[in-house]
């Protein structure tokens, strides 16, 4: 098969950025190239255009590719609601909601949707770009694997491993996954890439050569940190952390780092946007009380995360940042949590039950079996701007604030208002990515905003990032492993 796979040591060494920008790379040299990703774990997913879901970073992927996202570019996807249980998503299409070890019984069978999806991108593209998922050293989890190695054995798709400096220990890093990975596996290993170094990479000139002397695999680079990473949106909510770190913007935003937090891409424009402060308000901080406008998010469990919230004391911060007559916006899951209740009959999201809302809209959600997903075009009523955004949720939600929606969606009402217009609530994500749409937002909370070129900060980033890859790894020894 015309593919490539980049595994990594580990969670969170890059392997994303590596695909991205090796789509972006392989697109400039003429090549028709597809991401692809057989299992993600994410809470941060996209809307496709075939009308599923798949992971964020695979819809990024597919934007360096130059093309639309479609579920066949991550056939498989788990999305956390508990810390044992995590809703199934196979082929875009929720199967239900497992608990870990129900998962692992049934994970052996998805190896063929997996194979199914990865089959119709390679019948159409010159090249498909593969991630792993975690680490192929998790030997523990080797029986039945559909992310790494099993994988790439059952597709026959050459591995390079990518290994993180930045963490310290990327010798043991490679070394280490060599030494306790079954020996067919190793053999998929066609090599190895350095990422995230700092400094003179000339320095590690005796440790590359200690890797390939000790594992008889060859190094196709030491990729120097890239520090633009930070305008591409985020897939770990680790990432939005390190991005929302305050900053001189004299509009203040804070957003709930709720534990179950979704589709928080919403917050990369306006970590983006030079006329903002923004911050993550972390489990035991207080709401600060010089905040302009306090963003809800999205969440995968919504009255886990509306109970994890009351546990801060953020009702309270909440109530008291409203009388000073700061704005509250919440978005999808934090939407349903400014409502008088949140009903869950069925026990889609966990136990069956109900729980008291927040009660700053007056509003009620009841959840159900179905799950919304769409692409929409939106006129937000107060501004009149159009933007574009896409709804990915389950659950209804009615009440006489509805009678002030916030947008309206082919002429229909979506969302509400209160009657003070300081809290607002709506389903639609990726708003704020429309430059448009974010300053009149902005502006009429009273910042002073300027509207920076997000999308198009996007592209030129992806352009940096592939040409960063081009100036310090082998490219073309790597896009020739695939063929």
């Amino acid at each position: 098969m015309p593919a490539l796979m980049i595994q990594g040591c580990g969670s969170n060494v890059g392997k994303s950025l590596l695909v991205a920008g090796l789509c972006r790379a392989a697109r400039a040299r003429g090549l028709k190239v597809a991401p692809f990703k057989p299992q993600n774990m994410s809470n941060n997913a996209a809307v496709t255009a075939d009308g599923g879901e798949i992971g964020r970073a695979q819809a990024l992927q597919a934007q360096a590719a130059g093309l639309e996202p479609v579920v066949d570019m991550n056939p498989v996807l788990l999305k956390p609601e508990t810390d044992l249980g995590s809703q199934v998503i196979v082929q875009g299409r929720r199967i239900g909601t497992m608990k870990a070890r129900d998962y692992w019984g049934m994970k052996p069978s998805l190896m063929a949707p997996v194979l199914e999806s990865f089959g119709r991108l390679t019948a159409r593209h010159d090249l498909v770009i593969v991630e792993g998922a975690g680490s192929p050293a998790e030997v523990n989890l080797r029986a039945g694997d559909i992310a790494n190695m099993g994988f790439a054995r059952a597709a026959g798709v050459p591995v390079v491993l990518a290994g993180d400096i930045d963490r310290g220990g990327v010798i043991a890093q490679i070394v280490g996954t060599r030494a306790v990975i079954d020996p067919e596996d190793a053999a998929m290993v066609a090599g190895f890439v350095i990422n995230k170094f700092r400094g003179d990479p000339r320095l590690f000139d005796q440790g590359y050569r200690i890797i390939e002397d000790k594992t008889g695999w060859r190094g196709y680079g030491v990729l120097p940190f890239f520090p633009d990473a930070r305008r591409l949106p985020a897939e770990d909510a680790l990432d939005v952390h390190e991005k929302a770190t305050g900053g001189p913007g004299e509009f203040r935003i804070g957003c709930l780092a709720l534990s179950r937090i979704a589709n928080f891409d919403d917050l990369d424009p306006l970590a983006a946007e030079p006329g903002v402060s923004l911050r993550m308000i972390g489990p035991g901080e207080a709401i600060p009380g010089d905040l302009d406008l306090v963003i809800v998010p999205g969440s995968k469990s919504t009255r886990g995360d509306l109970a994890f919230l009351r546990a801060q004391g953020w009702d309270i911060d909440l109530a008291a940042h409203r009388r000073r007559g700061g704005a509250v916006l919440g978005i999808c899951g934090g939407y349903q949590m400014l409502g008088r209740s949140v009903a869950d009959p069925e026990g889609i999201e966990g136990p069956a039950g109900e729980s008291t809302g927040l009660g700053l809209l007056d509003v009620a959600t009841v959840m159900s079996g179905d799950k919304h997903l769409s692409r929409v075009t939106a006129e937000h009523v107060a501004s009149g701007r159009c933007f574009d955004g896409y709804e990915i949720h389950i659950g209804r939600t009615e009440g006489p604030d509805r009678a002030r929606p916030f947008a309206r969606l082919g002429g229909m009402p979506e969302g509400a208002v209160s009657a003070d217009g300081r809290v607002m609530g709506s389903y639609v994500h990726g708003m704020f990515a429309d430059d448009g749409f974010r300053a009149a937002f902005l502006s009429a909370l009273g910042g002073a905003v300027g509207a920076a070129g997000y999308r198009a900060g996007v592209e030129e980033t992806l352009d940096a990032l592939a040409a960063h890859m081009e100036a310090h790894v082998d490219v073309t020894g790597l896009l020739a492993l695939a063929r």
